[in-house]
């Protein structure tokens, strides 16, 4: 974990220091930093959109220069992603640190066209700017200000938002080899994510045995009505005093209006703060039988994320805020969030991992998201000030 105590920033005369001690309040939204969120926003990101991803990650390379070396562009499943291994391998694991962040949104082609990139005042909108564009150009910022950094590597992923399925080999690679990871998602009212629940998601599938329906229903097997007998029971899986939450989402059955139903599905949506939870629920829904005879039922996937534990990430939080009580920052909050991360991967290697250093906002998948420019000075020093006190 970094060091509890608190760091002082190499290189930083007082002076310098005093010059980054300020309140964000009425600040002026940085330019830099703005024109950059501008050119990322602009370009369109859908998730595993191999051009789009790939336009992108030029423009952050330009960025990077030579901070923290050459990149690498790892395909996987036809999906790219970029990966700076920009840790010296002088610097033991337990000193190294991971930036890590995703490029990816959750808009489709031609988005941008009905909502470009904006900025009124101090709040910037467009799609994908809040998550999590901004936190990629706050990266950036963050390493341009702290300097020299051999210990720190950094991943962008093409996928997070379809539940990094062909990146989560690489962010665990990336992240076995540190001794902290930094999550440049943005932050939950300016506070900083130190639990996630844990995600498990699945499909169960129907079988049951189709047949007129007006003809001869009762030599049919309804799947239909099998669902239905599922869902009900489905939805008690849940445990609203530990937070366990088991939600049937999306559903179908059928072919026409006048056969009995062969094939049926559903969708469930799980989310638990511990895992042991995560691990009752897959167990409960695997041994669901059929009530209806004939029927037969299959449950594919599982649980994609473990959990981000709060005990993973309360190191970070005491170096977080030794930084801002040295700098001059303000309160470093905290919080627990229901949607998984890349860091909730992380986290579940056993890797100290802080999450939400990206700017503040809100919005997330909605076509309001936006940014608050005031916050991105604040985290900015935040963020410097953790890479340039790296793990012991």
């Amino acid at each position: 974990m970094l060091r509890s105590r608190a760091p002082r920033i190499p290189g930083l005369t007082d002076r310098k220091e005093a010059s980054l001690s300020f309140s964000s309040s009425g600040s002026a939204p940085p330019e830099r930093f703005t024109r950059r969120l501008g050119q990322l926003v602009g370009i369109e990101t859908p998730s595993g959109g191999e051009r789009g991803l790939n336009d992108a990650y030029d423009l952050l390379e330009s960025w990077a220069g030579d901070v923290l070396g050459r990149p690498e562009r790892v395909v996987s499943g036809g999906v790219p992603h970029l990966y700076w291994r920009g840790a010296d391998a002088a610097v033991p694991k337990s000193r190294r640190v991971l930036l890590l962040g995703h490029a990816d949104t959750v808009w489709p082609l031609g988005t941008l066209a009905e909502n470009p990139f904006a900025v009124s005042g101090a709040r910037a909108t467009g799609p994908g700017v809040f998550d999590m564009k901004a936190g990629l150009v706050l990266a950036f910022e963050a390493l341009a200000l702290a300097g020299d950094v051999p210990h720190v590597s950094m991943v962008v992923s093409g996928d997070e938002e379809r539940g990094s399925i062909t990146s989560r080999a690489l962010v665990e690679e990336a992240a076995a080899a540190c001794g902290a990871v930094l999550v440049l998602e943005p932050g939950e009212g300016g506070a900083l994510k130190t639990a996630r629940k844990g995600v498990g998601q699945y499909r169960l599938g129907v079988s049951g045995r189709a047949a007129h329906a007006g003809l001869e229903p009762h030599k049919g097997v309804n799947a239909l009505i099998e669902l239905a007998h599922q869902v009900l029971t489905i939805s008690e899986l849940a445990d609203r005093e530990r937070g366990t939450t088991v939600t049937p989402t999306v559903g179908g059955a059928g072919t026409t209006a006048n056969t009995v139903p062969e094939r049926a599905f559903v969708e469930v949506d799980v989310r638990a703060w511990e895992r042991g939870e995560l691990d009752r629920v897959e167990r409960e829904l695997r041994a669901l039988r059929a009530r209806e005879p004939g029927a037969e039922l299959a449950f594919l996937s599982g649980v994609s994320r473990g959990p981000l534990e709060r005990g993973m990430s309360v190191g970070l939080l005491r170096s977080a805020r030794a930084v801002a009580e040295r700098l001059g920052l303000g309160p470093v909050t905290e919080t627990g969030v229901g949607g998984g991360s890349d860091g909730n991967i992380t986290a579940s290697l056993g890797v100290p991992t802080l999450d939400g250093l990206g700017p503040d906002g809100g919005g997330a998948h909605a076509r309001h998201e936006w940014v608050d420019l005031t916050s991105v000075q604040n985290r900015t020093t935040l963020v410097a000030g953790l890479l340039t006190d790296p793990t012991d």
